[in-house]
């Protein structure tokens, strides 16, 4: 787990050796652009471990900034992993990086950095800005064998990992060696810039309908990328930076191949993120799917524990009912019954600092249950391209101004 404490000390410190310039900038913070939950990479070329090889993720900025940095994660390995060459730049095509964007990142000063572990590190900032709504290329070399990849699974976007063992090339600007592509992101867990204070970091907890599946591979399309765009293009553009935390079948209550459960990794995902000022509560479909939530009860308890863990931080809470899924895996009537009672609770209770209806912003409202067909994936569980931008538009942008 990072100490933003410490990253902030250790900010201030380089601020001050800085300070001799006549005109003193305003005081900045760290700010999430972009972020993925850490979980164990499983069913990916080299999931097992990678051996000397060179990794390029392709991740998308929500805002701007400069003084970037990355967190590279290994909360889920089972032995230290050794980082070098670890580069930032701007995407190209494919795998190859725009020319002479490159930049090379430090880890305390030095060009390599090993990860215990169990914990993740922060990189120094980088002398460099970096645009709103951008993909960059997060590339490092693994040296030597790493054992189980901490990523993030299901990523709906590829990226790549270098063809030939032993060659570091994660400084080379061309694609051309990055030959194997994966559907996860490996190792990286964020991508962190320099904001002034009145920018705050809004975190999207949740699970697959959060992270995006049933969106267009590559295309940006998951609901919290539509909701920052929407943010880039109001009165409130620049104000607040976007982090993904959904996981694909994870759960409120109970661990499962979609990882920890959000009781467990809500504080690591949420409250020890950068600046984060509001989070989006949006999980619970699968705790009913597979009966850990048989009455809405279940969730309510473990909402109403998250909500009190945020708040003892001054962390808004953003609740949001749960979409339909008639027609898809697992969907019986008694099952449905719970996400109806659970989304009653959700809009009614007052527990919450505000309200986001995704059920009724995507159902059809002749069939309650099931999506309105121009919003499915095809999965009836699944949002597709259409529906994630209905939930967007759902989301009533004066919600993030929230201030405990």
């Amino acid at each position: 787990m990072i100490s933003w404490t410490r990253a902030l000390a250790a900010l201030a410190a380089v601020l001050t050796l800085v300070s001799t310039v006549p005109a003193q900038a305003a005081p900045v913070h760290p700010v999430g652009t972009w972020g993925a939950s850490a979980d164990e990479v499983g069913g990916q070329t080299g999931a097992a471990g990678l051996t000397d090889r060179s990794v390029r993720n392709l991740v998308h900025t929500s805002l701007g900034g400069s003084g970037v940095r990355i967190t590279l994660s290994n909360v889920f390995g089972d032995r230290p992993v050794t980082f070098a060459s670890v580069h930032i730049g701007l995407a190209a095509d494919g795998a190859a990086v725009v020319s002479g964007t490159n930049r090379p990142l430090t880890f305390d000063g030095a060009d390599q950095v090993t990860v215990a572990p169990g914990t993740e590190v922060l990189s120094d900032p980088v002398d460099a800005s970096v645009p709103a709504d951008t993909t960059l290329a997060v590339s490092f070399h693994v040296v030597g064998e790493s054992g189980p990849i901490t990523g993030h699974d299901v990523a709906t976007q590829t990226s790549y990992v270098s063809g030939t063992a032993g060659a570091d090339v994660a400084g080379e600007e061309s694609g051309a060696a990055f030959t194997t592509e994966i559907s996860s992101w490996y190792w990286v867990e964020s991508v962190v810039v320099e904001k002034p204070r009145r920018v705050k970091t809004v975190v999207l907890f949740g699970d697959s309908i959060t992270d995006g599946n049933g969106s267009t591979v590559g295309a940006d399309r998951r609901y919290p990328d539509v909701l920052a765009d929407r943010v880039a293009a109001s009165s409130f553009a620049g104000r607040f930076g976007m982090m993904n935390e959904g996981i694909s079948a994870n759960r409120v209550l109970v661990d499962s191949t979609g990882g920890q459960r959000g009781l467990d990794r809500f504080r690591r995902d949420v409250l020890d993120q950068p600046g984060v000022s509001t989070v989006v509560l949006l999980e619970g479909i699968n705790d009913i799917r597979w009966d850990d939530a048989d009455e809405a009860s279940d969730l309510i308890v473990a909402y109403r524990d998250l909500v009190a863990q945020a708040h003892a931080e001054d962390v808004c809470v953003v609740g949001a009912t749960l979409t339909p899924y008639e027609g898809g895996s697992r969907y019986t009537p008694a099952r449905d019954r719970v996400r109806v009672a659970v989304n009653e609770w959700i809009r009614t209770s007052g527990e919450f600092d505000g309200i986001v209806d995704f059920d009724a912003a995507t159902r059809d409202p002749e069939r309650p249950a099931r999506f309105l067909p121009a919003y499915d994936s095809g999965d009836h569980l699944h949002p597709g391209d259409a529906g994630y931008a209905a939930m967007a538009d759902a989301f009533d942008l004066r919600l993030l101004e929230c201030d405990r």
